[in-house]
């Protein structure tokens, strides 16, 4: 039986950044992280980055990234494209 992991800094909410994953307390989307993580940035450097986050939302946030990567990866690809098209048709 597979062990179930508990995220207790992660949660969602339909309100806030239509309802994908983000960091307890805040409106910072899990994804926002994942991504400056896959621009080369460490944890602590994301945590200067953020400093309304502590070291362990963070670690929290690329722990749940690891566990849902592919859907997160296709959040991150399909925000990237509508950023992308949003920017090309100004």
């Amino acid at each position: 039986m597979p062990t179930e992991i508990i995220h207790p800094y992660i949660t969602s909410r339909a309100d806030v950044g239509a309802g994908r994953p983000i960091i307890a307390g805040t409106r910072t989307r899990v994804a926002n992280i994942v991504a400056y993580y896959k621009l080369g940035l460490s944890p602590e450097e994301l945590a200067r980055e953020f400093p309304h986050l502590t070291l362990s939302q963070i670690h929290d946030a690329l722990s749940f990234y690891y566990e849902h990567k592919q859907d997160m990866d296709r959040e991150i690809d399909e925000e990237s494209e509508e950023h992308l098209k949003g920017l090309l048709s100004k």
